[in-house]
């Protein structure tokens, strides 16, 4: 969450606690002048803005406080009390967009009572008594809960992570087997991103209560970001059983189904769910990305077309249309989509989802002045959400080049394990959009080779060798990498092999192709000695721009400003300049315009590099029929085609800045 320069806020913080102290003695007039000076100033700071908000409501004034309460969600969009002040607004007025904000504000944060509390009354006018009386049911919970772990759970909401540890830790050295508190301690490793603690913490909470559900809807997913989909469908059919009615559980079930491949299985789940609730259009939207994973885009735009109609503004529904890369919108479409995005009623997240959707669109019509302005305004939204920072980056790729030397590879022979031995991974790196699926479809076509999906374990791994400090922590790795034995590498590589056998069929070779272990390329070779590593290059202005015009499920973060993703290529080609030093002979360079202008040759090299024979299907990749769950899944079921290999020649004059910062990148 943005917004938390320790240095700002401390100097702010008096007139934050004078507006607050006005508003408590009901001076709102007075406070919302405090609070406008503030935001004069510092327009993104998140108390004078939810301040503002509620000063506003208590005047009546409901038209002010939402506006206020959509800038403050565009940029904090998790921001629970946000939600809640929405739907105190709306309570009189628009029952369903009260309930629709209370149910917002209780996701993103548990013990906010007033949304509970009022969640419940509302549910009984819709004469909803099931929901009625489970909103009622955890009233209670969090009203009988210790005052501590109430905090806790605002604190995790609003970003303070160190804070929320410390009162929690020191409450579990007070009470050790409270169940609660153990659960927000695994939320806690969750956002630090250390995923085994926080799998521990939740397994301890089942042993001591297991009839907790939401630990267990947590434990689920836990084990989903931690690629254990076997376990996580495993759990998540527990709670559908339990419950057989709850919404919740039903979709958790459907989405691990679909986790493990099981797609035609989760798709009926999302049928059922859709004769009970068939107005969702979340349903809708997971429904369409099953069908568009399996190929199946007639379905998938049916799907996205709903999820559409369901909801008017759900600028998620035509995105997922556009980012098909096939689908062609009509003008009628089209109008619609420019009407959603300038209404003020069309929520943060929904505008960024329609502008990437009408660069598409105006792109695909040949307007690309038009596609962009769009792209553009969709990018400055989305980046504005986030704390990315192309120093950071800058500094890891260094921090890897410093401590990854020709002695640290010397000191380790590269010993492996039984099962490292039988099966080789494959890592495709890069960049995203720089063809790596065309590798993948080409190299998963063999006999020999399994295609996999873009697997977070290597990053994973980084992060637990990192530790669990804040942001402003020195780091551990990748420093601690000449601190570990050749035992623990080999552990590591030996739990790499065993946690990626769930998407695997059993051939010898299976392919990883998670673009940013790029940055990673040291502690595979450590853990990994006989891995294969392909870097899937493509041209700078062709990438850059790909990269830009794409609007990521998660991650990526460089890519929502062209100069961010031009400084992003040139720490790529740095450190893969440095990679292919340290690594003589390990690394193979493929060109994706190579690819595209010779592929029987670029076959055969991929092919010798990996030690493979050559097999004639990977020259007709495009006839395999296998799931692909990234952008390019309906472009790699065509043959080779050459017309988007410069498209961003079409813009080039809105693109010479980057041309200018790539002029000297290869």
């Amino acid at each position: 969450m943005g917004g938390s320069d320790p240095t700002k806020n401390k100097e702010l913080q008096p007139n934050i606690d004078k507006a607050k102290q006005l508003l408590q003695k009901k001076q709102y007039a007075a406070a919302i002048d405090v609070t406008t000076q503030i935001l004069t100033e510092h327009p993104d700071q998140i108390d004078a803005l939810y301040i503002a908000a509620v000063c506003h409501r208590y005047q009546n004034n409901s038209e002010s406080a939402l506006a206020i309460l959509n800038q403050l969600k565009s940029y904090y969009v998790n921001y629970a009390r946000a939600y809640q002040e929405e739907g105190h607004n709306y309570r009189f007025t628009d029952g369903s967009a009260a309930i629709k904000a209370y149910e917002q504000a209780v996701l993103l944060n548990p013990a906010l009572l007033a949304s509970w509390k009022n969640l419940s009354e509302l549910y009984k006018v819709k004469n909803d008594t099931w929901a009625a009386n489970q909103a009622t049911l955890q009233f209670q919970y969090w009203a009988k809960m210790p005052r501590e772990l109430v905090s806790v759970s605002s604190l995790i909401n609003e970003n303070k992570i160190l804070k929320a540890e410390d009162i929690c830790r020191y409450f579990l050295r007070q009470q050790p087997k409270h169940v609660e508190a153990m659960r927000l301690l695994a939320s806690i490793g969750v956002h630090h991103k250390v995923l085994d603690d926080a799998e521990f913490l939740l397994e301890s909470c089942l042993a001591f209560e297991p009839e907790f559900h939401q630990a267990r809807f947590d434990y689920v997913n836990v084990l989903h970001r931690r690629q254990k989909y076997q376990k996580a469908l495993e759990q998540a059919q527990i709670l559908r059983d339990k419950s057989p009615e709850n919404i919740r559980y039903q979709m958790a079930f459907a989405n691990e189904n679909q986790a493990v491949g099981e797609f035609e299985k989760a798709i009926q789940i999302y049928a059922n769910l859709l004769k009970k609730i068939p107005e969702d259009s979340g349903v809708h939207i997971m429904q369409g990305h099953a069908y568009k994973t399996l190929g199946n885009t007639k379905k998938a735009i049916e799907a996205y077309q709903n999820a559409s109609a369901c909801k008017d503004n759900y600028g998620d529904a035509f995105w997922s249309l556009a980012n098909l890369k096939t689908y062609s919108f009509s003008a009628a479409e089209i109008t619609r989509m420019q009407d959603l995005e300038k209404a003020p009623t069309t929520a943060f997240e929904d505008k960024y989802h329609l502008c990437f959707a009408l660069g598409k669109a105006f792109e695909d019509k040949g307007n690309y002045e038009q596609s962009f302005e769009y792209y553009e305004r969709g990018n400055a939204l989305k980046k504005q959400q986030l704390g990315y920072t192309s120093e950071r980056i800058e500094a890891e790729c260094k921090a890897q080049k410093e401590v990854c030397s020709p002695a640290l590879f010397a000191q380790h022979t590269g010993a492996t394990t039984n099962e490292q031995e039988s099966t080789t991974p494959i890592f495709i790196v890069g960049l995203p959009r720089a063809g790596s699926t065309l590798l993948e479809q080409i190299l998963s076509s063999h006999s020999m080779v399994d295609g996999t999906m873009e697997l977070p374990n290597i990053m994973s791994l980084s992060h637990r060798l990192n530790g669990r400090g804040g942001p402003n922590s020195p780091k551990r790795y990748p420093k601690i990498l000449t601190e570990l034995t050749a035992e623990q590498l080999q552990t590591f590589g030996k739990d790499y092999i065993e946690d990626t056998k769930i998407y695997r069929q059993g051939a010898p070779f299976f392919i990883d192709k998670m673009p940013n272990n790029f940055r990673h390329l040291g502690l595979i070779s450590l853990i990994l000695p006989n891995a294969k590593i392909i870097d899937a290059r493509r041209d700078p202005m062709s990438c850059c721009f790909s990269v830009f015009k794409q609007l990521f499920a998660e991650g990526q973060e460089f890519s929502y400003s062209l100069e961010d993703a031009a400084k992003y290529y040139k720490d790529y080609l740095d450190l893969m300049d440095h990679w292919n030093k340290v690594l003589p002979n390990k690394i193979l360079h493929m060109q994706y315009e190579n690819v595209v202008n010779d592929l029987e040759t670029q076959v055969h090299r991929i092919l010798d590099f990996c030690g493979l024979p050559f097999e004639a299907q990977c020259l007709n990749f495009h006839e395999t029929k296998r799931s692909v769950r990234t952008a390019s899944s309906e472009q790699v079921r065509q043959p080779i085609f050459k017309s988007g290999m410069e498209q961003w020649k079409n813009f080039e004059t809105q693109l010479q800045p980057l041309k200018a910062l790539v002029a000297d990148m290869g």
